[in-house]
């Protein structure tokens, strides 16, 4: 990235690159991470977003509607009831009917999905507990509370209160 921001500045001196040195830092850090994050879901056949809708259902401890797991995942709703299809074809998760209402749909984690979860969580916690090992609780804080202010004004949430990032 230093040397980007170098290349940048010898062609157009007069351009602020602060803003590019943080943003790119960020990204790069973020493709670095996934890469390496993803790893473990690739072993077992999983995407990123099938891991978020089976993390979400482990996490919450109940059925959730496809709806529900689509807020919970960020996710359209076309692209939950996609990921459901394979998941459920997968044996990771079963769909059970409202009694009331034949339109929605339960869905929760078979024991193979809530054994794949509690398997694959821990190496990734793992992972994150190295990466972020060389820094001291204090700035790993700091770096949490920064990290959730940005965070809140891409999302458009400016004078949220920090919770927890």
């Amino acid at each position: 990235m230093a040397g980007v921001v170098r290349q940048w500045r010898a062609v157009h001196p007069d351009l602020d690159t602060g803003p590019m040195e943080i943003i790119g830092r960020v990204n790069r850090c973020a493709a670095l991470l996934q890469q390496a994050e993803d790893a473990p879901l690739r072993r077992a056949g999983l995407s990123r977003a099938e891991f978020d809708l089976l993390g979400a259902l482990r996490r919450t401890g109940h059925e959730l509607t496809p709806s529900e797991l689509a807020r919970e995942t960020f996710s359209s709703g076309a692209a939950v009831t996609k990921r459901l299809k394979q998941l459920t074809e997968r044996g990771l998760v079963e769909r059970r009917g409202d009694t009331r209402d034949r339109r929605v749909a339960h869905v929760h984690l078979t024991e193979a999905g809530r054994d794949l979860v509690d398997g694959i969580l821990p190496e990734q916690l793992a992972y994150e507990r190295t990466v972020l090992a060389g820094l001291d609780g204090e700035r790993q804080d700091e770096l949490a509370g920064l990290l959730c202010v940005l965070l809140a004004r891409l999302e458009g949430r400016q004078g949220v209160a920090r919770t927890t990032g």
